[in-house]
């Protein structure tokens, strides 16, 4: 036994030398033209540096270094950049060098090993889930297809609205309301359900949401081992096993909506069949992608149909998490008054002041 506690500790040791050492003549061996960058310290880098809230935290050593910083989180190099002109010439002229995802535990676990569009490298498998994304998912048409959901959701939501206010200006509290709204508009046009709502109080209901906090808690929890590598050994935050947990709920349930939309697209056929008739039923995402998987099984597979739906039912979240509040407010301002004037158009003369009616009475 002492022997086991010696080898594992001389282990320990060892791997500390070993990152010491990298660290050490990595920084004399490699003399880069690097941004600025603050001072840091041995094997964490700047680590230290990052105190809630982050963006804050970022935007001061902007400050301080300029628009273009050079950081070290661990192991791994970061570049934040704060310069609009930087932020374009990244993201047009060299799009494609900064186009590839870090591999983090969250990439590998909850997103089936990096296989998902958020998480995928740059290269032929991105590209094609990047195109069935824009040409088959939310192409112009397919959005225009999924309308009427949009506006009975926000219908459903100013009801509620009026009913919890009794008809009265109070204060209302958007955040979560407007999360519920973006959650159940990609549900039905994902699989044709809602699951947020004071009457949704269901088992499968209850048991996405779960599903989708974890996810979202999970997703956004900093983990140790992504930076320093020793600690991927150790898992003592508990966030491996956590991942491999959700995984298995998750991938369970994205299963289930899966084999459900199987089986009413075989009803659908049958009955279409045995009647003679064309049952035409609201086509949903799962169908669109089912479809294409009977066309090439090979690529659409279940893990790649199952990878897209997460990506569906967690991007608003993600926004919902860095956007400010003030950009929640305008979403809800057009949303509501879209709503109140039919369709209108927001900017028109024709919208009777509506809009600064709902500015004056939404809580800054």
């Amino acid at each position: 036994m002492e022997d086991e506690y010696n080898l594992f500790t001389l282990a320990i040791f060892s791997i500390f030398l070993i990152i010491v050492f990298k660290l050490i003549f990595s920084k004399h061996a490699n003399k880069r033209n690097l941004p600025p960058s603050p001072p840091g310290l041995p094997i964490i880098g700047h680590l230290h540096l990052l105190k809630e809230p982050v963006h804050r935290t970022l935007h001061q050593l902007s400050i301080k270094y300029g628009h273009v910083l050079f950081l070290r989180f661990g192991t791994r190099k970061v570049v934040v950049v704060s310069s609009p002109t930087a932020v374009e010439e990244c993201f047009t002229k060299n799009d494609i060098i900064f186009a590839n995802r870090p591999n983090l535990l969250a990439g590998k676990i909850l997103n089936y090993n990096n296989t998902t569009m958020g998480f995928a490298s740059y290269g032929e498998y991105w590209r094609n889930l990047r195109r069935l994304t824009s040409l088959e998912i939310f192409s112009a048409s397919r959005l225009a297809m999924y309308t009427t959901i949009r506006e009975e959701e926000v219908r459903l939501l100013l009801k509620q609205l009026h009913i919890n206010s009794g008809g009265e200006f109070v204060a209302v509290e958007l955040r979560s309301k407007l999360v519920e709204l973006s959650f159940n508009i990609m549900m039905r046009m994902i699989a044709g359900k809602r699951y947020f709502g004071e009457d949704k109080v269901n088992e499968e209901a209850k048991q996405f949401r779960d599903i989708m906090s974890e996810v979202v808690k999970l997703h956004g929890n900093s983990n140790l081992g992504d930076y320093l590598p020793v600690f991927q050994w150790v898992d003592f935050q508990g966030v491996a096993k956590k991942m491999m947990t959700l995984r298995k709920k998750m991938d369970n349930f994205y299963q289930f909506l899966l084999d459900e939309q199987r089986k009413k697209r075989t009803e659908s056929a049958a009955l279409s069949l045995h009647d003679g008739s064309h049952n035409e039923r609201k086509k949903t995402m799962i169908d669109i992608m089912l479809s294409l998987q009977d066309t090439e099984p090979a690529f659409y597979s279940d893990q790649t149909l199952k990878g897209l739906i997460l990506r569906y039912t967690g991007l608003y979240p993600s926004w919902h998490s860095i956007f400010p509040t003030r950009i929640d407010r305008y979403v809800a301002y057009w949303l509501i008054f879209r709503t109140m004037a039919g369709g209108g158009n927001i900017g028109g003369d024709n919208n009777g002041g509506g809009i600064d009616k709902i500015q004056k009475n939404v809580s800054h």
